[in-house]
Formats: structure tokens, sequence, C-alpha cells
């Protein structure tokens, strides 16, 4: 029996569709994405392999670099309340007098790095003339005095009752006296679990960052 030939057709697909909807898309995330502020003070951090995503929310940083100074920095998105009741307790516990007008200007601040006593001031410049790069750093080396012990006690009464990470972005080449008054203020406030940032080399092949990615990208 002879065999029936097919006849072969070409094909024709319209990709302009398509393409509407990948620039639809690529707006939508140009609009709505938040992009991170610039790095204030310069941090090389240690590498390391990475497990899991670091916290962006409902999450305090403890950095300082090289030169050993160290800075905080709240993380919360959602809640500008947060700001405002570390400032408060900030300013009643170490009776600085601060007004209503400098304490709200505590969240547009994007790290703190001066003593107690250089707070008003810092409250009262400019954000485009802050220099953080020139910032004496918080101070912690003297264990009597280590104001990084009441930063850390206020963040913690403002985030009662929900979760709160803390996060330590230490410089490669700081010394280890630095680490160590960081270590005494969050020990001295009860708080002995806490993330390490480091440079990303890679992500561990099961781990649950591993898994998010591939969720994100099915």
């Amino acid at each position: 029996m002879p065999s029936v030939k097919i006849p072969k057709k070409s094909t024709f697909t319209d990709m302009t569709p398509f393409v509407d909807v990948a620039f639809l898309i690529l707006s939508f995330f140009i609009m709505a994405t938040k992009f991170k502020p610039p790095e204030s003070v310069e941090i090389k951090t240690p590498g390391s392999v990475l497990s899991q995503e670091m916290p962006t929310n409902n999450a305090v940083m403890i950095s300082f670099d090289s030169a050993n100074r160290v800075f905080f920095t709240v993380l919360s998105e959602k809640d500008d309340s947060k700001h405002n009741a570390i400032i408060q307790g900030i300013n009643t516990s170490q009776n600085l007098g601060l007004t209503s007008a400098e304490m709200n200007q505590f969240k547009k601040i994007y790290m703190v790095g001066v003593p107690f006593a250089n707070l008003k001031e810092l409250l009262n410049t400019p954000e485009k003339d802050q220099k953080p790069s020139e910032w004496p750093g918080i101070p912690v080396s003297d264990t009597l005095n280590n104001q990084l012990e009441w930063w850390v006690r206020e963040a913690k009464s403002a985030f009662q009752g929900e979760k709160l990470d803390f996060l330590i972005k230490g410089d490669g080449n700081s010394k280890y006296p630095a680490f160590s008054a960081v270590m005494d203020a969050l020990k001295k406030n009860d708080q002995l679990k806490y993330h390490l940032v480091t440079s990303l080399e890679g992500v561990p092949t099961g781990s649950e960052l591993d898994k998010l990615q591939v969720k994100k990208q099915q």
C-alpha cells in the first residue's frame, strides 16, 4: 500500500503579545522595586558559603569597619513606629532633651555612628550633609560606657512580642576587641542569637536558600 506523505507547513507565531507582556512585567518591577541605599561606610566582609537569605525587615544591623568604628542600623520597612520607639527610649534613658522634630528625623537616618553627646547634632544635620565616613562610631571600648548596649536594649523593647533578628557585619580587617565589645553589648541584653553577614561565595545545593531560589525560578 502506497505511503501517504503529509505535506509540511511552516508555522508562524506572532510574538507581539509576548513582547507586550514582557514590557509590562519589566515596568512593574522597575516601579515596585525598593533599591538598597548605598553603603555609607566601606566594610569588606569575609567570604563564606551562604546558606540562607539575610533578613531585611524586623532586624537590627550592627556593623564595624576596619578602623573598629561601630554603627547601628534599624531595618524596619513596614513600621516607622519602631524607629520612633527606639529614639524616644534613647532620649529618655540618656536625658538628651531631643525635640519631637529631631526624633522624627531618626527614621530618615540609615545608620547611627556617633556618641550620645553628638546625636542631637546628627539629627539636625540635613541628610545630604551627613558624612558617615567621618563619624567616630558608637563608643564601645569602655566596658563601663558601652553605648551600643543602650541601642540594643531599646531595639528589643521596641520589637517586644515580635521576631527580631540581629545582624553583625564586620570588616575582615577589624580587630577582635571591636567584635568582643559588640558581643558584650548583646550579652548584657540577653541576646545570644545573631546572624553574621558575609560576602556571597556560593549557595550550597539542597540548603534552604537553594530551595527558595529554585522555587522562585519555577
